[in-house]
């Protein structure tokens, strides 16, 4: 590591973070929105209530302002790659950009071209053709989201390639299996699924505001119907991936699950630490232990989240890095050593090759191959520096577990209220309805630390380490667009904040229809 300016690397990350962190908060909402908008309108189509019609352009109204401030920071995010990641974007040769390719030329194609039809269509074309673009719309935006999604999953779990050594590239062999993999798959839907929720949340905490204020309840009842409905549904399927996701994530990632739930010492029947707080306990041995000041757990439930088995062993991170024997588990030690031989065989390869020594490079070849499967492991000495940080990607995965959990129960008081109560009364339930606006974004935020931070220092899982994924360049310019994509970022921000609350302010002024 004392080869690589780590000041590039840390500033590298810092910057991609916060143009992903940034891009993130818009994305979900355009994700979901752009459905339950899709809905609203089929009713207004089915039964030609012009309420629904005002409904509706209601939530485009704030589709549309959310939508081209996500656009802004998706193509900055794109650039970054060229410009902060060329080691990356060349080590993953055409398989990262073949997605983002496809996203570009298909997706966001679809998604832009019917958009204007839908916000200029009314009246100039026919309702039906007006609503197929609504639903093309949310067709594309979930699209764009699919081809973006199976290129972070391949960096989670990189399958359907093969290292070519003469170009020092990954190339795919296998699209189907880059696209169909199950890491791609489940992430696709577990990420769309959360970010319907978020959306879902948006919609009745909005209408929760209008029935505070006694402005426009009719409109604000429906809407909040359609909210609660479509965040109960994809809530359920959200707890399904999402289980479904940490079984993945213990296979493929076992020190990001690990990590996820503080586990320094593996055991069977291990519990699920339901509500912890961490305390680092530093020792000469090991200056990176740490241990809980308090938890509440629940007995065998991580083995059986992990392993559907609550006998099963769950590695914890001292096993992951010194090996278990008994359980086959083999040490960051070995990868190391493994690691290192790849990198000095791929080195000896290329030399003996350019001197023409065919049965030399053929040996160095081999045994470059036979270690491959750990060379990103070879860029370190020290096995703790490929720990990732406990305690922020434990508290991150609990955050947005326990909010789940709380807006499942928003849903259905909210559809029980509806139903069987007068929702109107019950200004506790718009209060906390108003109020998970913002813990929705936080859940938002904290699903992606858990899958980015959990996986550091991975730019691609066992393969290549962030530190050489960066481009040679001066650390003090990534500092300065650093600070101007804070500055613009921030500031499209307020200026989408603010152009909401004027639009929703507005609306309340109209008089009930």
């Amino acid at each position: 590591m004392e080869n690589f300016d780590m000041a590039l690397v840390d500033w590298s990350r810092a910057q991609f973070g916060l143009t992903a962190m940034y891009h993130w908060i818009f994305v979900p909402l355009t994700l979901g929105l752009s459905f339950i908008i899709a809905i609203m309108m089929s009713i207004y189509v089915r039964t030609g209530d012009e309420l629904w019609k005002k409904i509706t352009k209601f939530w485009m109204t704030l589709f549309g302002i959310n939508f081209a401030i996500g656009v802004a920071t998706g193509i900055i995010l794109e650039f970054e790659f060229g410009t902060n990641w060329s080691n990356y974007s060349w080590f993953v040769g055409d398989i990262f950009g073949a997605p983002l390719a496809i996203e570009g030329i298909l997706a966001f194609f679809l998604e832009s071209t019917f958009i204007a039809i839908l916000f200029f269509g009314w009246g100039r074309v026919s309702k039906k053709f007006h609503l197929v673009s609504a639903w093309l719309v949310a067709i594309g935006s979930n699209l764009s989201a699919l081809w973006i999604l199976v290129a972070n999953a391949w960096m989670q779990n990189p399958v359907g390639m093969t290292f070519n050594p003469d170009t020092a590239r990954n190339e795919m062999t296998n699209f189907w299996d880059v696209l169909l993999s199950p890491t791609a798959v489940n992430k696709f839907l577990h990420t769309i699924t959360s970010a319907y929720v978020l959306s879902a949340i948006f919609v009745i905490g909005i209408s929760a505001w209008f029935i505070l204020k006694k402005r426009r309840i009719i409109f604000a009842k429906r809407s909040m119907l359609i909210g609660a409905v479509f965040g109960l549904l994809s809530t359920l399927f959200m707890l399904m991936t999402g289980d479904e996701s940490a079984r993945q994530v213990f296979r493929d990632q076992p020190m990001k699950f690990a990590a996820m739930e503080g586990l320094y010492d593996g055991e069977a029947n291990a519990p699920l630490v339901v509500i912890g707080f961490m305390q680092k306990k530093p020792t000469s041995e090991n200056p990176k232990n740490a241990d809980f000041a308090f938890k509440l757990e629940i007995p065998n439930l991580l083995s059986y989240m992990a392993a559907l088995d609550p006998n099963a062993f769950v590695p914890g991170i001292h096993d992951l890095i010194r090996g278990n024997e008994e359980y086959g588990i083999i040490s960051y030690y070995e990868k190391i050593n493994m690691g290192k031989i790849a990198i000095t065989a791929l080195s000896n390869y290329k030399e003996a090759k350019e001197n023409g020594d065919k049965a030399l490079a053929s040996i160095e070849l081999q045994k470059f191959r036979d270690n491959y499967k750990y060379f990103g492991y070879g860029y370190y000495n020290d096995p703790y520096n490929m720990v990732p940080n406990v305690p922020l990607t434990f508290y991150a995965f609990h955050t947005m577990v326990g909010i789940g959990v709380l807006f499942l129960l928003v849903f259905i008081f909210v559809i029980y209220f509806l139903f069987k109560k007068d929702i109107v009364r019950a200004r506790w339930l718009n209060y906390i309805a108003l109020w998970s606006i913002p813990l929705a974004y936080i859940a938002s935020q904290a699903g992606w630390m858990v899958a980015e931070f959990g996986r550091q220092p991975w730019v691609v899982q066992d393969l290549m380490p962030t530190l050489s994924a960066v481009s040679n360049i001066d650390h003090k310019s990534v500092i300065i667009t650093f600070v101007i994509f804070a500055i613009t970022f921030t500031t499209l921000l307020i200026a989408e904040i603010k152009i909401m609350l004027t639009q929703i302010v507005k609306h309340s002024k109209i008089e009930e229809d």
